[in-house]
């Protein structure tokens, strides 16, 4: 493992899931623990923490991938993400649209309903602040 890269990658993963988030992933089990750590040094801090290219790119880029290969888990942790890293829900709408030519109306259509709950849940938690 190389320390620094997951050093950063934690740091960024952080950032862009949320320490909650983080955290709870951690402290599952043994199970999970190698899995947590490649993760984190290879997808994070490989990858996300690259400076060339936005988050907010790397997150629209997401909720298109995500809606494409159908994992709800994965597009409901990354439809937050993405709202923290300034996606907007036009931004949401257009992913969709485009979504919706290059992976189906079923595929857009119930990511458009992730991201309704999504959106709602966080309008209710920035209130509550």
């Amino acid at each position: 493992m190389d320390k620094q890269l997951f050093e950063t990658g934690l740091a960024t993963r952080k950032e862009v899931l949320g320490p909650d988030y983080v955290h709870r992933a951690f402290e599952q089990n043994v199970l999970t623990d190698e899995f947590q750590q490649i993760v984190t040094e290879f997808a994070w801090g490989a990858v996300w923490s690259r400076p060339d290219f936005p988050r907010k790119t790397r997150s629209m880029l997401n909720l298109a991938m995500l809606t494409a290969l159908g994992r709800e888990h994965e597009l409901r942790l990354h439809m937050r993400a993405a709202i923290r890293n300034g996606v907007t829900k036009e931004d949401f709408v257009n992913i969709m649209l485009q979504a919706m030519i290059y992976c189906g109306v079923p595929a857009a259509n119930d990511s458009l309903r992730l991201a309704k709950e999504v959106w709602r849940e966080y309008e209710a938690e920035s209130k509550g602040s």
